[in-house]
């Protein structure tokens, strides 16, 4: 099952970054309010605090039975209030795809996992994309979302901490990747308590005294708070190392 892609929205029709996806997309830019015209899928991807409003305005161009989907893993179906009493025979669903996507290419997506709520037709859309889909408890969105924040967004933060720091001793920060590649295959395998390894599961106190000293000052409190975590998810009592962490 696929979708020809037909329109394409943005803030104005003529906002570069709505050119620019235009193009990337091969379908025409049009006024938010018109673009639904012969969509039987709308996609929402804009900031969440936008959702409703342009929710709002795209449904009432929308064609009798079209599924509209925002993408916004902290925002549920209340999104959809206004939109769903302007336009009653219209489909509404969430899809958030649990997948970084650097760029508007369907690639990224096969194999990844997404959070769905809504229509039933949001699990055909996800199986079309090679998505495998889940549910989440309304109650729990934030969590949820705050949760994938931390996979992806805080992730990349701490990658930034290696590559300053292999670059100040003069080795190529891809030289870590396959170490990073590996830890995440073994969190996998076995969980992230049974796949921690280094000196704080290892209660090293000298070693870890090393590192700190090492470090540049301002690079210590993020190695501090995170050894911190470690050394919690280890279950170690050691009252030593948790007052170097302090």
């Amino acid at each position: 099952m696929g979708w020809p892609i037909v329109a394409v929205a943005g803030a104005s029709i003529d906002a570069r970054s709505t050119e620019e996806a235009a193009a990337q997309l091969g379908a025409p830019a049009q006024a938010v309010e018109d673009a639904g015209r012969e969509a039987e899928v709308i996609l929402i991807a804009t900031p969440d605090h936008a959702i409703a409003m342009v929710a709002e305005s795209v449904v009432g161009s929308a064609l009798p039975g079209a599924l509209v989907v925002h993408l916004a893993g902290s925002r549920g179906l209340e999104e959809f209030k206004s939109a769903a009493i302007r336009r009653p025979d219209v489909r509404f669903a969430a899809l958030h795809p649990l997948v970084s996507i650097p760029s508007p290419d369907p690639r990224h997506l096969s194999g990844g996992w997404c959070a769905v709520a809504g229509d039933p037709g949001v699990y055909d859309l996800a199986h079309a994309l090679e998505l495998q889909p889940f549910t989440v408890a309304p109650s729990d969105r934030s969590l949820y979302h705050a949760t994938a924040t931390i996979a992806a967004n805080h992730l990349v933060a701490l990658m930034g901490q290696v590559e300053r720091l292999a670059r100040r001793v003069g080795v190529p920060p891809e030289a870590f990747s396959p170490l990073v590649r590996g830890v995440l295959d073994n969190c996998d395998a076995i969980g992230a308590r049974d796949a921690l390894t280094g000196p704080v599961a290892r209660g090293d106190r000298d070693t870890v005294d090393a590192h700190l000293a090492s470090l540049p000052p301002e690079e210590r409190d993020l190695y501090r708070v995170l050894a911190a975590e470690a050394l919690r998810l280890s279950s170690r009592q050691d009252p030593e190392l948790e007052e170097r962490f302090r």
